[in-house]
C-alpha cells in the first residue's frame, strides 16, 4: 500500500492563526489588532449558554461547551471528514490499478505433467509421459518477451518415436528426450519504443497524478467550507449575543417604564409600546438562535466523522477572533499563484500528458511490424533399457536359408553358397537409460540447436491506426482550447476573490465608523430621555441601530476572512497557508 496521508500542523503557540498568515503573506503586514473597549462586540468564545441567552436549544448541551479554534476545526475535517475520505480512497484504488498492470511483466511458471495410453485393434497399448515445464517474462525494455523451457518425453509409440529421433529409431520398449532452452521474440519496428501494455501503464500514472489532484482539490473545497462555516458560526454568536443585549435593554426600559406609571411619571399605554418592542426583539433572538443551530450543524457536518458520535449533542464555541488588515493584496501576486498552483489546471495538464502518450502510441502502430524470433535448446535423447552387447546376424534366415539349403543339394560341393554372419555392434552405452541419461546428454557437444527468423506483417492500408492518431490529434487541439479556457475561469476567479476581499476591507472600515456613530447617538439619546427630553419611540430606535451596526461590523469582519478563505481557495495556497502536508502518491518502478 501506498502512503498517502494528511496531517495538520497546528500553528505556533503565539496563535497565530491562519488568516493572519494569509494577511502577513499576501499583503506582508501583520494583522492589526484591535483594542478591547467596553463597546465592542462580544467575543467568539462568549457564553452562549441557555442561562445567558434566555433560550433553549434542542438538542444541544449548551452547558458545557467545546472551544474550537479554526486550526483545531481544519484538523478534525482532515481526519473524519466522509468526502476527504472517498477521495483519498480513490487515489488508493488507482495505486492498486498500476499494481495490476505492471502485473504483466511477473514471470509466469507453468509445469504441464501428461500421461497418453494409446491402443489400436490388433495391437499392444502403448503408454507415453510428458513433463513440460516453463518460465515466460516479458520485458518492459523493448517489448521483448522469452521463455526458459525443459521438456521431458517418454513415448512406446513408434510414430511419436519417429518424430522423436528424426525417423532414425522406433519400435523400441521406450524412448526418453529431454530438450532445454530458452526462445525469445523482440519487436524491432512496431511496439518496440512503445507497445499497449506500457501505453496503459503510462497513461495509468498520469491517471493516478490526475486522481492526486482532485484529492488535493477537493480537500481545499472542504477546507474552504469550514473556514466558511467557522466564520458563520462566529458572526452568527456574535449576532445572538447582539440581540441578547438588545433584549435586556428592553426589558430595563420596561422596568424603568412600569416604575414611572407606578410613580405616575408617565401614563399605562407607555407598557404597551415598550412590550411590543420587548415581544419583537425576543423574536429576533429566537431566529438568531436557530441560526447558530444551523450554522452549527454546517459545520459539525464538515468535521465529526459519525452520525452517531457524541459531539453532534454538544455546543461549539470559536475562540479566534476575525484577522483584519489595512494593507492590500497584490492582484499580480494572487494571479501568479493560481496559475502554478490550481489543480484543475495541472489536471488538464495531464490530460495533454495522456494524449500525447496516445499520440506516440498511435504513431508507433503506423509503421510495419518486424519481429525477431530466436530459440536455443540443447536436446538429448536416451534409448531405454536398449542391449549395448554386439548382436551376430546370419546372412541368410527364414525362408531365404530354406532356399540356400535345397539349392546346395543341386550344386557342386565347389558352388555351394556358404551360410555367412555379421556382426553388428549394440547401442551405444551413453544412449542407454532413462530421463537421467537423456538429461545427461543435453551437455553433450552434438546437443545445441538454434534457429532464428523473423517475422514481417505489412497492413496495406493501415487506417485504423492513421485514424486513431488522427483523432488523438484533434484531441490535443482540444485539450489545448480546455486549457485555455480554465486559466481564463481561474484568473476570473482570482480577479473577483481579490476585489471581494479589497471590498470586504473597506467595508470593514465603514461598519467601524457606522458603530462607533451609533454608540454615541445612543448614549446622546438615553440622555435626552432620562431628561424627559426623548420618547420611547426614538430610544428604540437608536438601540436597534446600534445593534445592526454592530452585526454590520461583525458581518463585515467575518466576510472578510470568509474572503481571505476564497482568495486562499482561488489561488491553491490553502496548504501552505494553513500549514498543512499532503505527501504525494508512490508507484512501483
Amino acid at each position: 500500500m501506498f502512503a498517502l496521508f494528511v496531517s495538520a500542523l497546528l500553528c505556533s503557540a503565539a496563535g497565530i492563526n491562519a488568516q493572519t498568515e494569509q494577511v502577513a503573506r499576501l499583503a506582508l503586514e501583520p494583522a492589526e489588532k484591535r483594542a478591547s473597549s467596553a463597546s465592542e462586540p462580544a467575543s467568539a468564545g462568549a457564553d452562549t449558554s441557555a442561562a445567558s441567552t434566555g433560550v433553549l436549544r434542542v438538542g444541544v448541551q449548551t452547558s458545557t461547551p467545546l472551544p474550537l479554534t479554526l486550526d483545531e476545526a481544519i484538523r478534525r475535517a482532515l481526519s473524519n471528514n466522509n468526502t476527504i475520505e472517498i477521495s483519498r480512497d480513490d487515489v488508493r484504488q488507482q495505486e492498486m490499478s498500476i499494481r495490476s498492470l505492471l502485473g504483466v511483466y511477473d514471470p509466469v511458471f507453468s509445469v504441464t505433467p501428461t500421461i497418453n495410453r494409446n491402443s489400436r485393434t490388433g495391437s499392444a497399448a502403448t503408454t507415453d509421459f510428458t513433463a513440460n515445464a516453463s518460465m515466460q517474462h516479458t520485458l518492459r525494455f523493448g517489448g521483448g518477451n522469452y521463455q526458459v523451457f525443459l521438456n521431458n518425453t517418454r513415448t512406446e509409440n513408434a510414430f511419436s518415436q519417429a518424430q522423436v529421433t528424426s525417423g532414425e529409431v522406433s519400435g523400441t520398449s521406450a524412448i526418453y528426450s529431454t530438450s532445454l532452452g530458452v526462445r525469445y521474440q523482440q519487436p524491432l519496428f512496431r511496439n518496440f519504443k512503445i507497445d499497449n501494455t506500457r501505453r496503459n501503464l503510462r497513461i495509468a500514472r498520469r491517471v493516478l497524478e490526475q486522481t492526486d489532484a482532485d484529492f488535493r482539490r477537493q480537500t481545499i473545497d472542504i477546507i474552504s467550507q469550514v473556514q466558511r462555516a467557522y466564520w458563520d458560526l462566529v458572526f452568527n454568536l456574535r449576532n445572538q449575543q447582539n440581540r441578547v443585549e438588545n433584549v435586556n435593554l428592553a426589558r430595563e426600559n420596561l422596568r424603568q417604564v412600569e416604575a414611572k406609571i407606578k410613580e405616575g411619571a408617565a401614563a399605562p399605554l407607555a407598557r404597551a409600546e415598550v412590550e411590543t418592542e420587548l415581544a419583537s426583539r425576543e423574536g429576533d433572538l429566537l431566529l438568531a438562535t436557530q441560526q447558530v443551530s444551523q450554522t452549527e450543524n454546517l459545520l459539525k457536518q464538515l468535521i465529526i466523522k459519525d452520525a452517531t458520535a457524541a459531539e453532534w449533542s454538544m455546543s461549539f464555541v470559536p475562540t479566534d477572533k476575525p484577522a483584519f488588515s489595512l494593507t492590500p493584496v497584490s492582484m499580480d501576486a494572487a494571479i501568479k499563484d493560481a496559475m502554478d498552483n490550481r489543480f484543475e489546471l495541472r489536471r488538464l495538464k495531464l490530460a495533454r500528458d495522456i494524449n500525447a502518450i496516445d499520440i506516440a502510441y498511435f504513431k508507433n502502430q503506423t509503421k510495419p511490424q518486424i519481429d525477431f524470433n530466436t530459440t536455443v535448446s540443447l536436446d538429448g535423447l536416451s534409448l531405454g533399457s536398449a542391449s549395448t552387447g554386439s548382436v551376430i546376424i546370419p546372412q541368410f534366415t527364414g525362408n531365404d536359408n530354406i532356399l540356400r539349403e535345397r539349392l546346395n543339394l543341386l550344386l557342386p560341393a565347389n558352388q555351394q553358397i556358404a551360410q555367412t554372419y555379421s556382426t553388428v555392434s549394440g547401442t551405444a552405452p551413453y544412449l542407454v537409460g532413462g530421463f537421467n541419461r537423456s538429461f545427461a546428454n543435453l551437455f553433450r557437444s552434438d546437443a545445441p540447436n538454434l534457429s532464428f527468423g523473423v517475422t514481417l506483417s505489412f497492413p496495406l492500408r493501415n487506417r485504423t491506426a492513421k485514424a486513431n492518431l488522427a483523432g488523438a490529434q484533434i484531441t490535443q487541439n482540444q485539450i489545448d482550447s480546455q486549457i485555455r479556457s480554465q486559466e481564463q475561469a481561474v484568473l476570473v476567479e482570482v480577479r473577483n476573490a481579490v476585489q471581494g476581499l479589497e471590498t470586504a476591507r473597506q467595508r470593514v472600515l465603514t461598519a467601524r465608523r457606522a458603530r462607533e456613530s451609533a454608540e454615541k447617538q445612543l448614549e446622546g439619546e438615553r440622555q435626552l430621555y432620562d431628561a424627559g427630553r426623548s420618547t420611547t419611540f426614538l430610544l428604540f430606535q437608536r438601540e436597534n441601530a446600534l445593534t445592526a451596526a454592530r452585526n454590520s461590523e461583525i458581518g463585515a469582519e467575518t466576510d472578510y476572512n470568509k474572503a481571505l478563505s476564497d482568495l486562499q481557495r482561488t489561488t491553491s495556497t490553502t496548504f501552505e497557508i494553513n500549514n498543512i502536508v499532503v505527501e504525494s502518491p508512490t508507484y512501483d518502478k
